[in-house]
């Protein structure tokens, strides 16, 4: 399984981008696909996760109104939509696949990860 994350950059506080995580390897039917973040000198961070079947959705209360994943499944496609960026979003954002049928929180939980994609906010 091979997940390629993109769509970072440097953005202005208050701006939009779109991040997507092409999976191939196998079809998803019904994994949990997360959004994960890393600040430098910190823990990487949970941001949004999907149930790639039923589209079952949770989000961190930092981004929770901000922030939409999606998936394509005719495509294998997943994404985050991120709105009203602020400089506290700077960040690698990785997307990653879990065997489980849950959006987890949990970065344990997941098992495929893709290479990650710098975005940073400016203010």
């Amino acid at each position: 399984v091979q997940l390629q994350a993109s769509g970072g950059g440097l953005v202005q506080t208050g701006d939009s981008l779109r991040l997507s995580c092409a999976a191939s390897g196998r079809r998803f039917s019904n994994n949990g696909m997360g959004w994960f973040r890393q600040a430098p000198g910190e823990e990487r961070e949970f941001v949004a996760a999907i149930t790639w079947g039923n589209g079952r959705t949770s989000y961190a209360d930092s981004v929770k109104a901000r922030f939409t994943i999606s998936r394509d499944n005719s495509n294998n496609m997943l994404y985050l939509q991120m709105n009203s960026l602020k400089p506290e979003d700077t960040a690698v954002y990785y997307c990653a696949a879990s065997r489980g049928a849950i959006p987890s929180r949990q970065v344990s939980d997941y098992t495929y990860w893709g290479q990650g994609t710098l975005v940073t906010v400016s203010s």
